[in-house]
């Protein structure tokens, strides 16, 4: 026996799979360097591969894969808040750790001006990547339609609404928010506020939906005057929080939706002599480097960023390989993390 399948012929495919007793697609991941097989089974494959003296064809395999080996991490932003915005580079972070086990390069774009974002619509056109990963995304963004319209795979981060129609991946931002004002309500605080983050961002929604909810629940009645609008700058969280002073000097807890914006509103209230805890209890969302090292360091709550962006990555090479996949799979349609609440001394 020569340990070819058929007489002397180069054995197929086909054969490898009746070999490992596994199906076509699976040999093809196991060859094509796929990380979502088991070891059991990419051993099985490797030990038929040996045995009938399997060869792929090389030039065959890359004419069907048509592709450029590279994905664009795109950021709606400003450089400015890029690099002030921890959450980036934590999503930067996990994306890079998916992909550093493939060959695929990573491209990082910022798109925060209509100009940047005729530059990209170009560089996508030319079909440069094989499938774009979209971050914070606000709802009137042209970006999603765009790349629908181009026919390139995208996955993006935090859902536009709750009717999302690409694959996403997020965190549970009403479950986190509502965790934060429940902890503040049970430290004995009566006047909660709130600053949110731009409500044309769902997650921001989300987050103000879970501060509302957390109040009914514990039938503490929703004063208006306790919201004020952020933009999840500290610029913004330091306006917010000058605001909510005037309207209510009496308040004596602040949830932030955002660990920048929790920066801000400490000098504020720091300015205006109160002291946290003993006076205002503060609890940011995020759990970025900021947290740790304020002064007293800031209760957060924690969302996985960088598990989100491995989350993404995977999900995007799925889509790349043509592998349709369930919602919840690396690949399907909707993945949502959970969110912890991480207390320290600000609350």
């Amino acid at each position: 026996m020569n340990g070819h399948g058929r007489g002397g012929g180069r054995p197929t495919l086909e054969e490898v799979a009746v070999r490992a007793g596994v199906g076509r697609g699976t040999v093809s991941r196991v060859i094509n360097g796929s990380s979502k097989v088991s070891e059991r089974t990419r051993a099985a494959v490797e030990a038929a591969v040996a045995e009938l003296g399997y060869v792929p064809n090389r030039a065959a395999r890359a004419l069907a894969a048509n592709r450029a080996d590279a994905v664009a991490l795109v950021v709606p932003e400003t450089q400015s808040r890029f690099f002030t915005e921890p959450y980036f580079s934590d999503m930067v972070r996990g994306v890079g750790a998916a992909l550093a086990e493939t060959d695929v390069q990573l491209v990082l774009t910022l798109a925060g001006s209509d100009h940047e974002r005729r530059r990209l619509a170009q560089y996508l056109s030319a079909h440069r990547v094989d499938g774009v990963l979209l971050v914070a995304v606000h709802a009137d963004d042209p970006l999603p339609g765009l790349l629908a319209g181009l026919g390139i795979p995208v996955v993006i981060s935090g859902r536009r609404s709750a009717a999302e129609t690409l694959p996403f991946v997020d965190c549970d931002n009403l479950a986190g928010a509502a965790g934060a004002v429940r902890h503040l309500l049970g430290r004995g605080r009566r006047a909660t506020a709130t600053i949110t983050g731009p409500l044309d961002v769902y997650g921001a929604r989300c987050r103000l939906d879970g501060y509302r909810q957390a109040l009914t629940a514990a039938g503490v009645p929703v004063d208006e005057l306790l919201i004020a609008g952020g933009d999840f700058t500290e610029e913004g969280g330091r306006r917010a929080m000058r605001e909510l002073l005037e309207r209510r000097p009496g308040l004596d807890a602040v949830f932030a939706a955002s660990d920048v914006m929790a920066v801000g509103a400490r000098r504020e209230l720091r300015a205006a002599g109160r002291r946290i805890p003993e006076d205002v209890a503060l609890v940011g969302f995020d759990d970025s480097v900021l947290a740790r090292h304020m002064d007293p360091p800031l209760t957060s709550v924690r969302q996985p960023v960088e598990e989100m962006g491995r989350a993404m990555a995977r999900a995007l090479l799925a889509r790349i390989a043509g592998e349709a996949a369930g919602p919840g799979e690396p690949g399907g349609a909707a993945v949502v993390l959970p969110t912890e609440l991480v207390v320290r001394e600000s609350s």
